[in-house]
């Protein structure tokens, strides 16, 4: 709730600011004219911002020579990006209408360039336009080019992201059988990448043996998260709702019984994704709006907690693993100062990555080494510069030296004449005069910086470790300042790929990794680095203590909450449906009876549901073998994880009139079909390119009505209920079943009693028919799927079966 309150006050803030040239009312008749002659005269966003330019040009991010340059591309709009889906049927399709088609059109609309893919990701996957997100919507000329983004980012053939957030996946060098995990996930964009690498080269009809888990903070959010992600159609995916700082790690016992069969005590990870919450202002081409809100307390604020998240990476990284954290800020507090605190603390067992001969074509920079500390006004080197001039929510980490300072009475007043100016110099008559930045001794420049003008993106920072061996624990005696300091820390920042984080919504948090409330100490086998500001926090959190209370003392609030906390690490997580294995033997044997599904297919103890009442169930979800071996892993340590989406919906039963009444209740859904096809021998038809195009055109077609009389005979065969028609490929002939392969176009239908109705949403098939065109049209100048046939189907006799086909969101995520 508290979080939600500075949520509303903020709001209600920048409402007040903004609202009395628009809303206010006045007496004075002649306002509204001034207001409407005001709004005519409308102006874009200034982008400018003195302390903007007065601190980046202190921290030196970019030569003085290029500064007009790189100020320049900040204030122009930002070129839209997007890439294609590597493991989409029609990705090869896509990538030659591209090259083929809108690269010509979009030159002939007046553009030099138009669109371009970016040299340096790889397979040419993506692609990047000279067009703003508002070009794009504002110029009738571009109206074809934005209709196809938008209607293949629906649909999942490509994602639009911004060139410098597809980045930070590629140097994790995922391969198919590491588990990854994306702490901020979302809204994700960088889940669905790590995603197609996970499923690149896959056979048809089988699944690699990685996953890839998508946790973020946010309750909304992770919605967001789930409607991006079910577009890429995995089994392999888990979502995940927890605090990236204290996600948890399932331990369990290494005595138990089950620890044989699941091989593992403890959910580890071989790949980890840190793109942590930060200001932002590397968004500041799309996002202008930061110019106006941009100060320094906006990264200092949220400096702490990027270190947790950091740290939390690495202590669920397996020895031998690699994680990558990033910011779209440019910052070095938020980016220089986190990576070598993370060094500092973790010593000779992790290693800062030099990834300088990856992706050669990428243009970036090396990490700075030096750089400086300013708060309300005031620069600081180092955290004796702070202590001096009263900053308590400077911690030692943000410095390069990252040494702290202890404000002892002898320090303080040793000078006590000393004061710091706002231009940094020292104002006493002692011998230190000149502030002089700090210099890290750390490789820091093998981190990597993306700045605006040097390819024409966003600004973004990269850093690549690698985990040799397991974490050191650092336990040190606290001191009373840094007690006083970190007990009064807020660490709740809403985590957002956005990162525009308020300086009144943030406060500094502690900059170690506390121990979730409830957990055992050796939650881990590896134990966490521990600052000695977390070890008084621990101490004098009042949960930790053991105390005897009499039966009848009602239990405070802050009482009440701990136990709450503690059922929530049971499993009890309110507001979200539980995660159940789907164990009815009847309902499953009549399932692959009817579809005939084949026994080397892994079926039994892959399905699961979000209703124990398996009499109710709407939906069955397949789960891959390493997603089931996590769920098992997590009942037996308790139901840590709050699971709000899991898996690939296989089925879902058909509570339509004529469902009810057919052999097998619940029907395939077209997420699944293309795991499943590979595997089944029966409701299987082979229809004629003429065929095809019609049921992709009228939805449903009577059996009369049906062009290719091979195709009418073997539906008729079919069981009534759901079928599987497939494209005969060439008008050849097929085998019964046919044979699939990555080149395989099947839909999912209902087969009535007199007539044959498409189960698939309007605009796939609507894309379906596009590409189906576009392929033939290719292969021979006039094609059979254009055939005069569709004149016969009377549209009179065309019954559209909505009842059939299912277009709402299958996303099951109760808000908590």
């Amino acid at each position: 709730m508290g979080g939600r309150g500075r949520s509303r006050r903020t709001q209600r803030k920048h409402f007040r600011d903004g609202r009395e040239n628009v809303w206010k009312n006045n007496d004075n008749k002649s306002e509204p004219q001034q207001q409407n002659k005001e709004s005519s005269n409308w102006q874009p966003f200034v982008a400018e911002n003195a302390a903007f330019n007065e601190y980046y040009k202190e921290q030196g991010i970019v030569r003085p020579e290029e500064w007009d340059a790189f100020m320049e591309c900040l204030r122009n709009p930002l070129p839209s990006a997007f890439r294609i889906n590597s493991s989409s049927q029609f990705s090869m399709d896509l990538k030659s209408q591209l090259q083929d088609e809108f690269t010509k059109s979009l030159q002939i609309a007046g553009e030099a360039e138009g669109i371009k893919s970016l040299p340096w990701y790889p397979d040419n996957f993506a692609w990047q336009s000279s067009f703003s997100r508002m070009q794009l919507r504002k110029n009738k000329s571009l109206e074809r080019f934005h209709e196809f983004l938008k209607q293949e980012n629906e649909i999942g053939n490509i994602t639009r992201q911004e060139a410098v957030s597809m980045v930070p996946p590629l140097f994790l060098d995922v391969h198919r059988d590491h588990f990854v995990i994306d702490l901020c996930a979302a809204p994700g964009s960088k889940t669905f990448q790590l995603l197609e690498m996970i499923h690149q080269a896959s056979e048809v009809g089988s699944l690699p043996s990685g996953m890839v888990v998508a946790n973020d903070v946010d309750v909304q959010r992770c919605n967001l998260l789930i409607h991006q992600t079910k577009r890429m159609c995995t089994a392999n995916l888990v979502v995940t709702n927890h605090e990236a700082q204290h996600f948890p790690s399932c331990h369990m016992k290494k005595n138990h019984e089950n620890v044989s069969e699941l091989g593992m005590t403890q959910l580890l990870f071989d790949r980890v994704l840190c793109d942590v919450p930060c200001s932002g202002d590397g968004t500041l081409r799309k996002a202008p709006d930061i110019w106006r809100k941009w100060s320094v307390g906006m990264a200092n604020g949220v400096h702490c907690l990027q270190l947790q998240i950091a740290m939390r990476g690495l202590a669920l990284l397996r020895s031998g693993g690699r994680m990558v954290y990033s910011t779209c800020s440019m910052n070095p507090v938020e980016n220089e100062a986190v990576v070598s605190e993370i060094l500092r603390r973790c010593g000779g067992s992790v290693e800062l990555v030099d990834v300088s001969t990856e992706l050669p074509q990428l243009i970036r920079r090396p990490g700075l080494k030096s750089w400086k500390v300013r708060d309300k006004g005031v620069w600081l080197a180092s955290h004796k510069d702070a202590c001096k001039h009263g900053r308590s929510g400077i911690v030692p980490s943000m410095f390069p030296s990252g040494q702290a300072h202890l404000d002892t009475s002898d320090d303080t007043n040793e000078n006590p004449g000393a004061e710091i100016n706002e231009d940094g110099n020292s104002n006493n008559n002692g011998d230190v005069d000149v502030l002089v930045p700090q210099v890290s001794s750390l490789p820091l420049e093998r981190c990597m910086r993306f700045v605006p003008h040097d390819q024409n993106t966003g600004a973004f920072f990269v850093a690549v470790f690698h985990k040799i061996s397991q974490l050191p624990v650092l336990q040190t005696k606290s001191n009373k300042h840094s007690r006083e300091r970190d007990s009064d820390s807020d660490e709740k920042v809403k985590q957002g790929e956005d990162k525009d984080v308020n300086e009144t919504d943030v406060s500094n948090a502690d900059a170690g990794v506390l121990v979730k409330q409830g957990e055992d100490k050796d939650v881990n086998e590896e134990a966490i680095p521990v600052k000695e500001s977390d070890e008084e926090l621990l101490d004098c959190n009042p949960s930790k203590k053991l105390r005897v209370e009499s039966p009848n003392k009602p239990k405070s609030r802050a009482e009440k909450a701990n136990d709450k906390r503690k059922l929530q690490i049971q499993g009890k997580w309110f507001g979200v449906d539980p995660v159940v294995f789907f164990k009815d033997d009847a309902i499953l044997t009549g399932i692959k009876e009817f579809y005939g599904i084949k026994e080397s297919f892994p079926f039994n103890h892959h399905l699961i549901t979000r209703n124990s009442d398996t009499n109710h169930v709407k939906r069955i979800y397949y789960i891959s073998e390493s997603v089931k071996n996590v769920v098992e892993l997590n009942f037996l340590a308790g139901e840590q994880l709050k699971i709000t989406s899991i898996g690939l919906k296989m089925f879902e039963r058909q509570t339509s009139r004529e469902g009810v009444s057919t052999a097998c209740v619940f029907r395939i859904s077209s997420e699944g079909l293309p795991l499943l096809l590979p595997h089944m021998t029966k409701q299987i038809a082979c229809a004629s390119p003429a065929d095809f195009k019609h049921l992709l055109q009228y939805k449903s077609i009577k059996f009369p009505d049906l062009v290719d009389d091979g195709f009418r005979e073997k539906v008729s065969t079919l069981s009534l209920g759901c079928c599987v028609v497939v494209l005969n490929k060439d008008n050849e002939g097929s085998s019964d079943p046919p044979v699939v392969d990555r080149s395989t176009i099947a839909i999912g239908c209902w087969k009535g009693r007199s007539s044959l109705s498409v189960m698939v949403t309007a605009i796939d098939c609507q894309e379906m028919l596009e590409r189906l065109l576009v392929r033939f049209e290719t292969k021979s100048g006039s094609s059979d799927i254009n055939c005069e046939e569709a004149a016969n189907v009377d549209d009179a006799q065309v019954k559209e079966v909505s009842e059939t086909v299912t277009t709402s969101d299958d996303v099951e995520v109760n808000k908590e």
